[in-house]
């Protein structure tokens, strides 16, 4: 198995040469016409995604990730036409100067390369991280998860075909088969990958990251907080804690810990209220606990321990931590963040500007709810992924985060003394 992924590494990575000669307008024409044969296709691929979801149980924290409906399909297709009408992230001017030796130097955009992705039980990320390479100029190597391995052939068939029809190298995107033998293979093939991007568990990304002999981006797991100062309005603070936790719970910008300060107990029972409709599960400690517990539906408040801290808990589960003041929340925040996106509810500004100034993470919030954290919503059109280190990107990846750089040096005949 291990040649026959080589082989079809070195495919790609011959293919991914060609892109640089692609006219951004045939990019595009790609674009539009895959997003209109995902709809086409729809039947096709939403058939293969019933063979993955009939074996996984649908209490399955991942299920509703794994899921595609005509409405996910429509909304896939809608952000590919966002990246298509996107203007192109390459050649690039970022800096053109002239020496005093006559050299004229400019800094220009480029393509990363070859860029590996590997992902869980996500199909919609084939298309996003697709649409995304292919717009930046970069080829891409799939490696998903076998819970969707039939998802996933069924929407690189139809991406290939289209690559075929408009005479570009079908091997620009390629999907390798859903084993751990194909993941160790491909994180040792530096010499034909340029980049690797993990998408999902903690554990997959350590495993990654650890394993890897290519450059890796981490777009980390989501360990999500909700302070409410002080100062923080209730109305705002039952909508927004309820829409960060309930919408999806599944994903990684949903909240997993509220934290409160000790004087704003009095109005717990107000701002968790609503989840009840969504049978949220709640952790509570103690002081939290003893403040809603005659308000709470019993069957769904329990005592928190500290394993209920610094828990990803992606389903309808979350946690409560009382402190005594915006130091405590910093602190527990620091503590147990993942460094993916935090939020605080306040009217102080001033215990928002140090909230947003002192938290360390991709994306801080104040008075709006952490399900924003999504390159669409940020105006960016589709996303590879949220990126939670510090080097190269951080946050909603797209485009621009899809691009190096090269120096372009052009002369006279100079030579250097």
């Amino acid at each position: 198995m291990t040649n026959s992924i080589l082989k079809q590494l070195a495919k790609t990575k011959t293919a991914s040469r060609t892109l640089v000669t692609v006219p951004e307008k045939t990019i595009n024409a790609i674009l539009l016409d895959l997003a209109d044969r995902l709809m086409k296709d729809g039947k096709a691929i939403i058939a293969a995604n019933g063979k993955d979801c009939a074996r996984m149980d649908k209490n399955d924290p991942r299920y509703d990730r794994l899921l595609l409906t005509t409405d996910r399909l429509e909304g896939m297709a809608a952000d590919i036409r966002t990246v298509a009408l996107l203007p192109s992230p390459l050649k690039r001017i970022l800096e053109n100067r002239k020496r005093p030796n006559g050299l004229q130097i400019k800094k220009i955009t480029v393509p990363l390369g070859v860029i590996g992705i590997i992902y869980e039980a996500r199909p919609n990320v084939t298309v996003d991280t697709f649409s995304l390479c292919f717009k930046a100029g970069n080829a891409c190597v799939l490696k998903g998860g076998s819970d969707a391995k039939d998802s996933n052939a069924a929407i690189v068939e139809v991406i290939q075909s289209v690559l075929k029809k408009h005479g570009v190298d079908q091997y620009v995107v390629q999907l390798l088969p859903p084993d751990r033998k194909a993941v160790e293979t491909m994180l040792h093939a530096d010499d034909m990958i340029d980049v690797v991007i993990p998408r999902g568990s903690q554990s997959l990304i350590d495993f990654v990251r650890k394993t890897s002999h290519i450059p890796v981006i981490e777009t980390g797991a989501g360990i999500v907080h909700t302070y409410v100062d002080a100062s923080g309005d209730t109305r705002k603070a039952a909508a927004i804690v309820f829409n960060a936790k309930t919408r999806r719970p599944s994903v990684c910008n949903t909240l997993d810990t509220l934290i409160i300060h000790e004087s704003k107990l009095k109005d717990l029972p107000t701002i968790v209220k609503p989840l009840l409709a969504k049978n949220v599960e709640i952790f509570a400690d103690t002081n939290a606990f003893q403040a809603i517990k005659s308000s709470y539906d019993p069957r769904l408040l329990k005592k928190a321990t500290a394993k209920h801290y610094g828990t990803e808990f992606l389903s309808l589960r979350m946690s409560i931590k009382t402190v005594k003041n915006l130091d405590e929340a910093l602190d527990h925040i620091a503590q147990y963040s993942s460094k993916h996106s935090e939020a605080i509810i306040a009217e102080d500004s001033k215990a928002i500007q140090r909230f947003l100034s002192e938290v360390d993470a991709a994306a801080v919030y104040a008075n709006a709810s952490t399900a924003f954290t999504d390159g669409a919503q940020f105006g960016m059109g589709a996303e590879i992924g949220i990126s939670t280190q510090k080097l190269h990107a951080r946050g909603p990846m797209a485009l621009q985060e899809l691009t190096s750089y090269k120096w372009v040096i052009e002369g006279k005949g100079q030579t250097r003394t």
